[in-house]
């Protein structure tokens, strides 16, 4: 048993003070008390306060009166008490806990233990409450109550409503492409400072969209409304759109481009896929996460993928009728799959998708599920597994998560197509590494494997998740689940950091191509197509010596740089500036983890000062925690507090002059001091270590414009060894994407 369910109603109560709803990430102070029920609580007994492992509650501390998270916790009759706050010792969900040990005394049944959470009595701010939504946040008590280290889980523990903040920053959301005079729809929506979508919003904004038929002046948000939507547009030319919203004339947020296409044969849909509730080690329920991913992110396609030694049978059936019920062919797509969580020993992470409902499914293990009766289904590692799912109608992808994908363990290409290389959890670009090294084919994929509620639209919050999560385009002829199956599996399909950015790629030859519809090398029944032109995630064959990559990317913001790539090799870096417009502004970025395992997260504290020069203004990208950032900033100097897991992020600073002075570096990497006549066009590499671990100091012009970008290049084929093109986007905003390479056979 996951715990101990010995008479649950002998073992006390517990109350709240204040309770009710509590904006998400405000500063609170909570009165929490426990009565002894009839066993008391023996000598070395002891209670735990569980929080769920997603929580990003600030720390509980016991020493200074004043500063944030102060916790006081007192018997009624005096007992000693051992108080501590733990990580991961404590059964999942609920990895946080506090910790009180009864030492040199007893507690009999009515006494009691007063928890003040935040306690503001001597000038503590309090206690930051979680910075996500969550509909019931249980304070969930464990007691100890015959000392024998077994706790049992108090029924009725209190709980708190943790409900959205004022609206900080607007965002609006087209398609990403559609047929000219094809109706579609404008959603538009408020977050607050956290990330949450805002149902605390009165405003009115205008909207600007040249050449959009049916498009309205404005929208009115009325306070409890989460979202405005706008159904019906049109456009009657092929072109590039976006919708602008004001406010009193100032422009607050656009959407992301839109391509209208005559006639297109396919189109993009975007997916996260990947995710999990509080059923297992998320938050809110699957219900409400289904509903979250179509109503407040707008995605297209959905799927939950719970670890699976926390999946009973009941919540399995439970999540097949979920997906049934919210899978509406042409609007919504609903995925019935789970996560394959092993050790990475053998085998890692995996996301499995099951076209249909009502397949079983084969768990890594039964470690958290007391019902073994279907022990035989198990796959203990990751040949079993594939063995086990031979035949079916699955779909696998490997990913980091807090395991990572062992894919040097085991790899099966006919069911395995993609390595997500980006989440919440940061940045994998090793995991296609392995994969690429090891000649598989397969494609990219990025989801947000997010625990806080919000799948679509996963920010990192302030714990130690320091990305905001990914999404996938399916580029598919239609919006069904038949057709993001076929798209899955021919690799038809691009990762980004979160962002809707258009993308295709393309490859085309002199002569045509031998299209395989599966990779011939893993398939004896194979479809063979002759083809002209290929796309991303393609594989083919060519008697042709050379072929021509075609990208074409839309931004959602500026474009910073594009990288074609021809498997691990980088073969161009395109940037949308050249050397003659460098500026004033200079990108001081970080990047890397420490290493592949869940502990991989750096901080980058740290501070700089200008000396000859003066700092203009600065600005931080790809920095989604408001605690985290730039934290002073002046004429002369500038500290920060920054968080990379693969991922990168920083801070540009505009001085006065372009060529004067130095700037001294602090960090806990080491120090450096960089002359700022020597920042150029290519970076300066300090600190390097770890996972990819860098600081890199380049120069940037003072504005990048260019949204747009077409880039068309003849590569030669290799005749040993597959030829395979990619892409890698970096907008100036610090959003990457990535695109399924494309698998030219050699003849």
């Amino acid at each position: 048993m996951p715990y101990s369910d010995y008479h649950p109603e002998l073992m006390g109560s517990a109350t709240i003070e204040p309770s009710g709803s509590f904006e998400a990430g405000s500063y609170q102070s909570f009165v929490l008390t426990y009565t002894a029920g009839r066993f008391g609580i023996d000598d070395t007994g002891g209670i735990k306060v569980g929080f769920r492992f997603a929580s990003d509650m600030s720390k509980l501390q016991f020493d200074d009166p004043a500063a944030e998270g102060y916790t006081t916790i007192e018997a009624s009759n005096g007992a000693t008490l051992d108080v501590k706050q733990e990580f991961k010792r404590n059964i999942r969900p609920w990895s946080k806990s506090l910790y009180i040990g009864i030492t040199e005394h007893f507690l009999a049944e009515g006494d009691t233990i007063t928890i003040r959470i935040g306690d503001n009595r001597q000038g503590s701010p309090g206690v930051r409450i979680q910075t996500f939504c969550e509909a019931d946040h249980l304070f969930q008590f464990f007691i100890d109550a015959i000392a024998t280290y077994d706790y049992v889980p108090l029924p009725n523990s209190p709980s708190i409503a943790i409900v959205p903040g004022k609206p900080n920053e607007f965002r609006g959301f087209l398609p990403t492409k559609v047929a000219v005079g094809e109706p579609f729809r404008f959603c538009l929506k408020a977050d607050d400072i956290w990330g949450n979508p805002s149902n605390q919003i009165e405003a009115t904004l205008n909207l600007e969209g040249d050449g959009i038929t049916g498009l309205p002046t404005s929208v009115t948000f009325k306070k409890g409304e989460f979202s405005a939507i706008v159904e019906g547009l049109t456009v009657d030319k092929a072109r590039t759109i976006k919708i602008k919203f004001t406010s009193s004339g100032n422009v607050v947020g656009e959407t992301n481009p839109l391509l209208v296409a005559d006639k297109p044969d396919l189109l993009h849909f975007w997916a996260d896929i990947h995710g999990q509730s509080n059923e297992t080690l998320g938050t809110n329920t699957a219900l409400d996460y289904f509903t979250f991913g179509r109503d407040k992110a707008f995605l297209d396609v959905c799927a939950h993928q719970g670890n699976d030694f926390q999946i009973t049978e009941d919540f399995w059936q439970e999540l097949n009728q979920i997906t049934k019920d919210f899978d509406k062919p042409g609007s919504f797509v609903a995925i019935p799959g789970y996560e394959w969580s092993s050790n990475t020993a053998v085998g890692g992470d995996r996301n499995v998708f099951y076209r249909k409902e009502g397949e079983v499914m084969h768990r890594s293990s039964h470690m958290q599920v007391p019902d073994r009766r279907d022990d035989e289904t198990d796959a203990y590692d990751a040949h079993d597994l594939f063995k086990k799912l031979g035949g079916k109608d699955v779909v696998v992808m490997a990913h980091c998560g807090g395991r990572y994908a062992n894919i040097g363990f085991a790899h099966d290409g006919r069911m395995e197509t993609a390595m997500e290389i980006h989440s919440a959890w940061g940045t994998f670009e090793w995991l296609i590494a392995d994969a690429l090294e090891a000649s598989h084919r397969i494609g990219v994929v990025a989801n947000s494997d997010g625990h806080k509620g919000r799948v679509g639209a996963s920010y990192p919050g302030a714990s130690f998740f320091g990305a905001y999560g990914g999404l996938t385009c399916y580029i598919a002829p239609r919006l069904d689940r038949d057709a993001i199956f076929e798209a899955m599996r021919a690799r038809h399909h691009y990762g980004t950091t979160g962002t809707r950015l258009y993308m295709d790629v393309q490859v085309s030859a002199a002569a045509p191509f031998t299209l395989y519809d599966r990779d011939p090398d893993l398939f004896d029944s194979l479809s063979l197509t002759e083809a002209k032109q290929l796309m991303m995630g393609d594989i083919a064959k060519s008697i042709s010596g050379k072929a021509t990559v075609t990208a074409k990317v839309i931004g959602s913001a500026p474009i910073q740089k594009m990288e074609l790539r021809d498997g691990l090799d980088v073969l161009e870096t395109w940037h949308s500036y050249s050397e003659a417009d460098l500026g004033r502004r200079i990108r001081i970025q970080f990047e890397g983890a420490k290493y592949r395992g869940r502990a991989r997260a750096l901080a980058w504290e740290g501070s700089l000062s200008v000396k000859g020069n003066a700092i203009e203004r600065s600005q931080q990208f790809n920095c989604w925690n408001p605690e985290r950032g730039v934290k002073d900033s002046n004429s002369q100097s500038l500290s920060w507090s920054l968080v990379t897991t693969g991922n990168f992020n920083g801070f540009d600073l505009w001085l006065k002059d372009s060529d004067k002075g130095e700037i001294a570096v602090t960090t806990p990497f080491g120090d450096v001091t960089v002359d700022v006549a020597s920042v150029g066009f290519e970076p300066q590499v300090h600190f390097e270590g770890g996972l990819e671990r860098c600081m890199k100091v380049y120069r940037l012009p003072d504005e990048i414009a260019q949204t747009e970008v077409t880039l068309e290049r003849e590569i030669t084929l290799h005749k040993d060894r597959d030829t395979r093109p990619w892409i890698c986007v970096t907008q100036e905003d610090g959003h990457q994407a990535w695109s399924s390479p494309v698998y030219l056979m050699k003849d």
